[in-house]
């Protein structure tokens, strides 16, 4: 009668609540397990997702604050690059809360170098560091920090002459602060091609009745010089309006252009020399930033960009790609590269230099290739000079 027995009648109930209660206990303790694990990332997405919520009105995730280590960087440095809040909170163009002040990648990684730089009393004067701060912007701490202080100048300081004449006069000795080059004056510089001996960058620029008298004025045929009038005839009169030169000197070839209503803005660094100091003397617009910058200007806009020599073989390939580029890119349709002495080594140009620069979708107007015999003709070098145009609709 085993059938018949209260507790064999129980048996199966008590295994299903046996069961159910075992059930309930295993999904209980693995729920308090997992809660207990991740409660830290639960609260951290909650906090933040909250942060931004309050932060912009879409909701947003913010930009992190950098988490690398800054005990070695200089105060100053930091009080500039941090992210400074807004005054009003988010700003739609920004699409942030926080403004993020502009410096070079580089900049960290020479930290006795930005500690120097960096170093000045606050509403003071600065550090006579001219050739530091270069030193900073070639190893690609560009743009270098703002600082708060003030520059030197030259106590006796005597106001440039007027335009025109200021174009072809040697500006008073007065225009430049000294400390950073082997010249103390201009006289100096005019003539440091015949008393200097070694390499100085752009050595004879600073002589304005010399080579510089007659560079760009008129071409030579078919060869290597072109002149400023036979590149302006390639297009309709009053269509080059304005424009760039990279890596300038003494901004010869803006003065040549402005002369003839051309507005030129003037790549230079200071290589042992005052150059951006001398440019402004003669009323034309220096600009102070290295072959590594990307060019301050807006997509299609100048209608002219030259350079002669500084976009050669001594820069990186990858770099150079990137720089030509760049070039098209703030050309608008119809503006003019002129590429002016480039120069490489032999079969470079055939191999390299020639199909990098092909690539990047100009349309040839000029081209013409020769041997360079300035240092040598044992070196094998080679000169490029093309006028380039950009096409006034992509053909890809």
């Amino acid at each position: 009668m085993a059938s018949d027995s209260p507790l064999q009648s129980k048996s199966p109930y008590t295994s299903n609540i046996f069961f159910l209660f075992l059930l309930l206990s295993t999904n209980l303790l693995t729920l308090f397990f997992s809660s207990s694990f991740s409660i830290c990332s639960l609260k951290s997405l909650s906090t933040a997702a909250t942060t931004a919520d309050l932060a912009t009105p879409t909701g947003l995730n913010l930009p992190e604050a950098p988490t690398e280590d800054t005990s070695d960087l200089p105060p100053e440095f930091l009080a500039f690059a941090s992210g400074q809040l807004l005054p009003f909170g988010y700003n739609i163009n920004f699409d942030s809360n926080t403004i993020y002040p502009a410096v070079g990648q580089a900049c960290t990684l020479f930290p006795d170098l930005l500690s120097r730089f960096m170093s000045y009393k606050v509403n003071g004067s600065c550090p006579d560091d001219e050739f530091l701060a270069q030193r900073l912007l070639l190893k690609g701490c560009e743009p270098l920090p703002r600082r708060r202080c003030r520059p030197a100048s030259n106590a006796n300081y005597v106001e440039p002459y007027p335009l025109p004449k200021s174009f072809w006069s040697t500006p008073s000795d007065s225009s430049v602060v000294w400390t950073a080059y082997k010249c103390k004056n201009y006289n100096c510089l005019v003539n440091r091609k015949k008393n200097h001996k070694g390499f100085d960058d752009c050595i004879d620029c600073f002589d304005l009745q010399g080579n510089e008298k007659t560079r760009w004025g008129k071409g030579k045929g078919g060869g290597l010089d072109f002149g400023v009038d036979e590149v302006l005839g390639f297009k309709k009169p009053g269509t080059i309006r304005i424009g760039l030169d990279i890596g300038g000197g003494v901004a010869t070839f803006a003065v040549r252009m402005r002369e003839r209503n051309v507005t030129i803005v003037t790549t230079s660094m200071n290589l042992n020399g005052p150059f951006n100091s001398f440019i402004a003397s003669r009323g034309v617009v220096p600009l102070y930033i290295s072959i590594s910058q990307r060019l301050p200007f807006f997509d299609n806009t100048l209608d002219i960009v030259h350079s002669m020599h500084v976009l050669s073989n001594w820069i990186p390939t990858t770099l150079l790609h990137f720089a030509v580029f760049d070039i098209y890119r703030i050309l608008r349709p119809g503006g003019l590269f002129w590429l002016d002495h480039f120069f490489c080594v032999g079969e470079q140009m055939e191999e390299v230099y020639g199909p990098l620069i092909e690539s990047v979708g100009f349309k040839k107007l000029k081209w013409v290739v020769g041997r360079k015999l300035d240092r040598g003709p044992e070196r094998r070098e080679m000169y490029l000079s093309a006028l380039l145009e950009k096409p006034l609709k992509n053909s890809w």
